[in-house]
């Protein structure tokens, strides 16, 4: 996505050949002007054990950076592609990154990168650039246009001529200023990255390897890439400029410690089970097919795939050597779902979110989910307080206020039940539905309630939620 759908009214002024190069495809970590237009239309995942992962990875990161009190999130984006960009106070990272990534020294350097864009305000300085650019842009155009009028009024097409090469000049001029900015600001975000890194106690080692297989995937594809007309350095540059500072540290020869690895390990088995196909866990793990890592992602392959009963036997050998593992418990709940058992789903969701030590919204909204499922009236006030205290701690997630949309009707309560599918489409982005559902809800709701007056928030809201 590029300049047109980030800044409209910026974008549709400047030449197109301005725009088309901005806007071209680039090699590397995504340029922060990519993020903005992204974040509207990117597929987002939602996982408790994934998030909480790279929370971990992330936390002293942005300590170091200085972006510890900034509430910096962390959004995970459903592609296979191995990127990552900004957007205001939001890192966006692929799942092809962490399914590529070989050890969560990878992802934390990606994320030490991000957090150098964010801590050096760079989309900010990038509006300015983009808004010199622009001016630089147009003045060659004046001058261009100038010329070719003169030339023609005089009759001495050499100077039309001339003066419609000023004009595609001012352009390139503008182009090319602003992608060698861009790549400044790339290199000093790695360098800014080489720094957290070393604050936090950790190897640089892992950008070094990215920008590797940056390297050798465009060394494979053959292609010749002009570096003056793309908006990152080129990988083997990254990598010179990286490479003595990040031996100097003395951290750098420092391997992740062995239980972090097995969670990544196993983060990196369940997106390969639920992005790949059957057995995609075990070709990742060939060399050790009965660790901990490759049986998980059998285990839920098994259960997207195959047998719940033959899933459940794998997961609970799981939960057997790890009893404490709540991300277990929470794949067990899913696969008693499945099995049409979810009262027995419930039990698991309850220990899941007992064993949580991060108090994932995820986790409790699938239990009160489960309590909502077994269709028992007497379930349906623990799945709304349920569902209702993973919806304060994650309050723009729209599958969470459908799952209590379903709890209120089957409670009898349509008031609560059409205002819980208004904010469910209201955060889904369709503002019109939002609407029509919160208009109903109002007319089975207290005049002046807390109820009724969200109901009228959105009715009166102008813009859907990104």
């Amino acid at each position: 996505m590029g300049l047109a759908a980030i800044f409209p009214r910026l974008a549709h002024r400047l030449p197109r050949k301005l725009v088309a190069a901005v806007t071209a495809v680039t090699i590397g970590l995504s340029p922060v002007v990519q993020a903005s237009a992204q974040s509207r239309s990117v597929p987002i995942v939602r996982d408790a054990e994934i998030e909480a992962l790279v929370s971990d990875y992330a936390t002293p990161i942005f300590k170091a950076a200085g972006l510890g009190s900034r509430g910096i999130r962390i959004v995970l984006v459903n592609n296979n592609s191995f990127n990552a960009f900004v957007d205001g106070r939001r890192i966006f990272i692929n799942t092809g990154t962490l399914l590529q990534a070989e050890t969560p020294n990878e992802v934390i350097g990606v994320i030490a990168h991000e957090s150098g864009h964010l801590a050096g305000a760079h989309q900010q300085r990038l509006r300015e650039q983009l808004r010199r650019a622009q001016t630089m842009a147009v003045i060659g155009m004046l001058l261009g246009m100038g010329a070719t009028a003169a030339g023609a009024a005089s009759g001495n097409s050499s100077v039309a001529g001339a003066g419609g090469g000023l004009a595609l000049g001012g352009a390139e001029m503008a182009m090319r200023n602003l992608l060698s900015y861009q790549r400044t600001e790339e290199i000093t975000a790695d360098r800014s990255a080489v720094t957290y890194l070393e604050r936090t106690g950790q190897s640089a080692k892992g950008m070094l390897t990215t920008f590797e297989r940056f390297a050798n995937a465009l060394s494979l594809t053959g292609t010749r890439v002009d570096p003056y007309r793309i908006s990152h350095p080129m990988p083997r540059e990254r990598i010179a400029n990286l490479e003595t500072l990040a031996h100097k540290s003395p951290y750098f020869d420092k391997k992740d410690p062995e239980s972090l690895q097995l969670r990544h390990d196993m983060m990196r088995a369940k997106i390969a089970a639920y992005t790949g196909a059957s057995g995609g866990a075990m070709r990742i793990f060939r060399n050790n097919p009965r660790g901990t890592a490759a049986r998980y992602g059998d285990a839920i392959s098994t259960y997207l795939n195959g047998s719940p009963k033959s899933a459940l036997a794998k997961m609970d050998a799981l939960i057997k050597e790890q009893p404490k593992n709540p991300y277990f418990q929470e794949i067990r709940g899913e696969i008693l779902l499945k099995a049409n058992d979810p009262a027995g789903a419930a039990k698991a969701f309850q220990r899941a979110a007992a064993l949580d030590p991060n108090k994932s919204s995820l986790i409790r909204m699938s239990y009160g989910r489960a309590l909502m499922l077994t269709g028992s009236r007497d379930n349906m006030p623990a799945a709304i307080r349920e569902l209702k205290a993973g919806i304060v701690r994650d309050p723009e997630f729209p599958a969470g206020y459908g799952y209590l949309a379903q709890a209120y009707g089957q409670m009898g309560d349509i008031g609560e039940a059409e205002l819980a599918t208004a904010d469910m489409h209201y955060y889904s982005g369709n503002i019109q539905e939002a609407r029509i559902f919160a208009t109903r809800a109002q007319q089975k709701l207290k005049r002046g309630s807390p109820e009724w007056v969200r109901a009228q928030d959105i009715i009166n809201s102008k813009k859907p939620r990104s």
